[in-house]
């Protein structure tokens, strides 16, 4: 009777070690989780303001016949600042 008293102290023991893993183990996840899922709105808010980029400067090559400038043609000045 002593001996099944003992396994079964040793088994609660053990399961409530286990519980307590288990769960540190879910917060674990849940934190990371939580992490990605602001790092994904994070990306899909930057590839948004990329597209609008794309776009309008889709709409400029197309629409308004613009292109960039080559490197030759620009032109940078600079102003002394005067006390």
């Amino acid at each position: 009777m002593a001996v099944m008293i003992f396994v079964s102290a040793m088994s609660v023991v053990f399961v409530r070690s286990a519980n307590r893993q288990n769960f540190l183990t879910l917060k674990v996840a849940t934190l990371e989780r939580d992490r990605l899922t602001e790092e994904w709105g994070r990306l899909q808010l930057e590839r948004a303001t990329w597209s609008l980029h794309e776009l309008i400067e889709e709409e400029a090559r197309t629409t308004l016949k613009m292109n960039a400038p080559k490197p030759s043609d620009i032109i940078v000045i600079r102003l002394d600042s005067q006390s």
